[in-house]
């Protein structure tokens, strides 16, 4: 399964054992997410959605930067429309919206492996993701502050990723932060030397890929859903999940090569 489009700014491959890489590859333009770039980055998704070969998804990008976020000239652009760009401005962050829902709303795990610079929407695209792994010399921002622009909508991502505090830093000062803050303050899950990115990524994903596709799913779907309820109500409704869950043929046969000291063989 490959999408190439427009110069190949989003490049796709998946391996055999079902990680389903997602490269941006649009470095001279430091990787924004233009239309384009978000157009082709949603197909790719909606397809893994369908797609049964699909395991794991893990998200890079080509060059020192990996997202600066929105085209800020084709925004600028899409003022010299008669209504000074109202109606193409809520266009383009609708659909940025849908793509990062798409991330979080995708049965399969979506990691981001970050090797660069990831600012404003990059950086929201970041935070969307299930798991987050970044180079040493990675650094996060969201500096649309800086330029009259506030980060409102990658403020929605980091803010379900980081406590109240560290966003409103990161919002209201617009700078840079090292990778290593970025895992102190929950941003990414670890930040790695350079050279060991890739290798470390992988690993990780290799290791949910032998889990079973249903249980992924179930357990993706339920951890968002239950994060924003009570505490009664998230008990409650992951009971629920528990029951469904322990009813399906891989719970059955987890639990038995469990207790058989063997390796499973899903069936769901």
């Amino acid at each position: 399964m490959s999408i190439k489009k427009n110069n190949e700014i989003l490049k796709t491959s998946i391996t055999n054992e079902g990680i389903f890489n997602l490269t941006l590859s649009n470095p001279s333009n430091h990787n924004v997410l233009s239309e384009e770039m978000m157009l082709n980055i949603q197909s790719a998704l909606n397809e893994s959605i369908t797609n049964k070969q699909v395991k794991v998804i893990i998200i890079s990008a080509e060059g020192p930067t990996f997202s600066a976020g929105h085209d800020l000239k084709e925004l600028t652009e899409g003022r010299k429309n008669p209504d000074k760009g109202r109606a193409y401005f809520k266009e383009i962050m609708s659909k940025c919206s849908k793509l990062m829902q798409t991330i979080v709303n995708n049965p399969k795990p979506v990691i981001a492996e970050v090797a660069g610079i990831a600012t404003a929407a990059g950086c929201q695209l970041v935070a969307s993701c299930d798991l987050a792994y970044a180079s040493k010399t990675a650094k996060f921002a969201t500096p649309g502050v800086n330029i009259g622009l506030f980060c409102s909508t990658p403020m929605v991502a980091v803010s379900r990723n980081v406590s109240n505090k560290n966003s409103m830093e990161m919002l209201l000062n617009g700078e840079l932060i090292s990778s290593d803050k970025a895992e102190k303050i929950g941003l990414i899950n670890k930040s790695v030397e350079d050279s060991e990115l890739k290798k470390h990524t992988l690993e990780i994903a290799l290791k949910i890929s032998k889990k079973s596709p249903k249980v992924l799913k179930i357990g993706k779907e339920a951890f968002y859903n239950q994060i924003d309820m009570t505490l009664s109500e998230a008990y409650n409704y992951a009971s629920q999940v528990m029951v469904e869950n322990m009813l399906n043929l891989d719970a059955k046969e987890g639990i038995s090569a469990f207790i058989d000291k063997r390796k499973p063989n899903w069936q769901d």
